[in-house]
């Protein structure tokens, strides 16, 4: 109960430092309409294939610029209160689940104006839905880990683009085949196996996360 009581803490003060820095917000919303206003722009009819590509590319790069702030903004002192007060899997924790949520709601709202734009070929809602949620989870526990190994060196944004590119890779191919299987609704015998794949990389990272991070916030 007591961690769970830390992790609710934690979250608040998440909270709490978005709303005083929400120019920070706001310029990741004016990214994904404003690129998607060039999308509107350029292409007067997007293909379904074009739709389904330009939109898990939006996430991609929102994901990035609103997760790559979350441990760069924690300085020294602070990050050495925090070690004084609870255990690291707490701190990992509550940022994954804060950032998760972030990215849920970026994500579905780039999802319904970018319909607005440029259509939506949706057939299966709840389908593509399942492929936002696991995505944004899965988005969540990859950067934000990349994140806290990005702020102990310079230039963070630079290296955590970097290392985010290979891990990323196979996240963004299946959520691509998974919610191409939602606008098409062809290839449905490869919905679940598509589903455990996810299930299994987050699995994995969320397990790394633990493992690992103790021993960098410890340096």
């Amino acid at each position: 109960m007591n961690w769970i009581k830390t992790i609710g803490w934690l979250i608040q003060k998440e909270m709490r430092l978005e709303w005083r820095q929400k120019y920070a917000l706001g310029g990741i919303i004016l990214y994904v309409f404003s690129t998607i206003f060039i999308v509107h722009l350029s292409v007067l009819k997007v293909n379904v294939n074009v739709w389904n590509a330009l939109y898990w590319i939006i996430v991609l790069f929102a994901s990035i610029n609103a997760i790559v702030k979350s441990f760069i903004q924690e300085n020294s002192n602070r990050q050495l209160y925090y070690y004084t007060l609870t255990h690291p899997t707490a701190i990992i924790l509550s940022k994954i689940i804060y950032n998760t949520l972030l990215l849920l709601i970026i994500n579905v709202l780039t999802f319904f104006v970018f319909s607005l734009v440029a259509g939506n070929p949706v057939v299966d809602m709840p389908r593509f839905l399942i492929a936002i949620f696991l995505g944004s989870i899965g988005f969540g526990i990859t950067f934000t880990f990349l994140s806290a190994i990005a702020a102990k060196a310079a230039n963070a944004a630079t290296l955590m683009a970097i290392l985010s590119f290979p891990v990323i890779l196979p996240i963004l191919a299946t959520l691509i085949e998974l919610s191409f299987t939602a606008i098409r609704l062809q290839d449905t015998a490869v919905i679940g196996h598509n589903i455990q794949t996810l299930l299994a990389i987050d699995s994995i990272l969320l397990a790394l996360c633990f493992v690992l991070f103790p021993y960098l916030w410890r340096d």
